[in-house]
């Protein structure tokens, strides 16, 4: 039977992983988040008019999306990370720019969401693995909505 030292010193280091791992999150998403705000004010071309409103449709969700997982780091009782300056330390999704077509904006959209995709599926196990069901819980529903949004977005490009 394990002690209570030594649940208390697992519940800690699961804290820590966990935290670290959605702060990485976070930070990528707020990095994706600018890229698709970037995209919907500079897009040019043909789908002009579907695109802008889609990437909105999208930068909408993810800011919604960066509320619930710092609200998640600190209902676990951490600090979720919140200045530019932490997103760009700690962000492993590319900053872009300049990026004005139409297919060009949404291959870059695509190549984000799978990225968070992978880090999500990495987070979704260590959340099952601490039998951490509020944060498996919000991470399924992200992968669920990000997979929708891939299929789509990759019928769009065939």
């Amino acid at each position: 039977m394990e002690t209570l030292e030594a649940t208390s010193v697992q519940t800690q280091d699961y804290k820590t992983t966990i935290t670290k791992a959605l702060n990485a999150l976070l930070s990528d998403v707020q990095i994706y988040t600018m890229n698709v705000r970037g995209l919907h004010w500079n897009i040019k071309g043909k789908n002009f008019f579907l695109l802008h409103e889609k990437y909105e449709e999208l930068y909408n969700e993810a800011d919604e999306m960066v509320d619930e997982i710092a609200e998640r780091i600190l209902a676990i009782g951490s600090s979720p990370l919140h200045t530019h300056g932490d997103y760009l330390a700690n962000k492993t999704l590319e900053v872009a720019k300049d990026v004005t077509k139409g297919e060009q904006g949404v291959a870059l959209v695509l190549g984000n969401l799978k990225y968070l995709l992978r880090k999500e599926r990495e987070i979704l196990e260590l959340a099952s693995e601490g039998s951490d069901e509020a944060t498996t819980n919000s991470v399924s529903d992200f992968i669920s909505t990000q997979e929708k949004h891939i299929w789509m977005l990759e019928s769009f490009l065939s």
